[in-house]
Formats: C-alpha cells, structure tokens, sequence
C-alpha cells in the first residue's frame, strides 16, 4: 500500500475515481473524502445510480441515443418532425443541439468518426443502420451536423456517398461552426443560428 494512504480502500477509490476523464488524483482525493462525509443513505444512492445506469442503460432501436427503453422520448414523440434526421457524431452532441431548442426533428447518432489513426473505420458506426434507415422512406432531409475537424469532415462526405443516390436532401451546418470546432463546445446560440441556416451538402466542401 502506497504509504500515502491510511487505508487500502481509501487507496483503492481514489485510483477508481482517478480513472475517470479530466479527474487526477489530487480531485479524486477530494471527491473520494466529500463523499465520505455523507450519510450512508446518499453515498448509496450515489452508487446505486451509477450500477443501475451501467446496467440497465438501453440504446435507442431506432437513433441509438442513450434511452430507459427501447425508444428514445424523442423518437417516440409524434410532435417531432419524422421526415428530418439530424446525424451526429455521439450523444453530448444530441444534448447541445437540443439545449439550442431551435431543432426539433429526429437524430442518429453514428457513436463516432471514421478516423483510421485510430483504428475506426465506417463499419464500427451506425452508418449502415442509418443507409437502411434513409432507404425505408419517409426522410426527406438528413442533416450531417458533425465536428468540422478533418474526422468530421471525412465521415460528412463518407455518408454522402452513401446516400447521393437516395433522392434525399442533404445538408450540413453553416460555418458559423468554426472550423476544428466540436459542438458540444459551441455555444447554443452560435449552434442554433447554425442548424437554422444549414446549407445543401454538395460534397465539394471538404
């Protein structure tokens, strides 16, 4: 045991907590001691949110955005427009367009981008599911609102391909997302006036 520590369990949720993105050892420490000093009841609680998350946690049939059930409350809402598909690349990104409250169709969240750096190429995103999807008929726009980095980029005109045979308008957000950007850091208000004022994805814009 790290003689740092008066105690191996201390010691061993402090290196548990250190995993997690963003938190060093000195912040696990400290979240590690707060949560110490809580009643039983909460710290409970606190676990019990996260086992029952990690366990019973589903991804949408249809969009595959987190979701309780089978489909998500936003798939299943009949007040959103059906025939508008927003593709993004994760679910923060799914979160900031809708903090923007100025979209209100349907999403697909492809759980990446194509980036052979690292190892992921088209198959290991719901890029398939989302050709199918387009194919059953019924979209009349896909929107492909994703992170304007060279990954980003790549997987726009990707898809693209995919679907420039579909009869289907596609389009991307207007630059008012700087180039390299990653929405889930853009301001709702620079995202929103983007979404409004997307422009036709030619595929001559990479």
């Amino acid at each position: 045991m790290n003689e740092q520590f008066s105690s191996v369990l201390l010691e061993r949720a402090v290196s548990e907590f250190a995993k997690l993105p963003g938190v060093g050892r000195k912040t696990a420490m400290r979240l590690v001691l707060y949560l110490l000093r809580q009643d039983t009841v909460a710290v409970d609680a606190f676990a019990d949110a996260v086992v029952t998350l990690k366990h019973e946690v589903k991804y949408c049939r249809t969009c595959h955005n987190i979701s309780d059930t089978d489909i998500c409350r936003i798939c299943a809402n009949p007040r959103r427009d059906a025939s508008t598909v927003c593709v993004v690349e994760n679910i923060r990104d799914v979160m900031a367009i809708e903090a923007t409250q100025q979209y209100h169709g349907m999403y697909h969240v492809l759980g990446g981008v194509i980036s052979p750096m690292d190892g992921i190429a088209p198959g290991d995103l719901e890029i398939n599911s989302l050709v199918e999807r387009v194919g059953e008929g019924g979209i009349n726009e896909v929107i492909l609102a994703l992170s304007t980095t060279m990954e980003g980029d790549t997987t726009a005109f990707y898809i693209y391909r995919k679907l420039e045979k579909n009869g289907v308008k596609l389009s991307t957000l207007a630059r008012g997302v700087s180039v390299g950007d990653e929405l889930e850091y853009t301001d709702e208000v620079t995202l929103g006036r983007s979404l409004v004022n997307r422009m036709p994805f030619t595929g001559k814009q990479q």
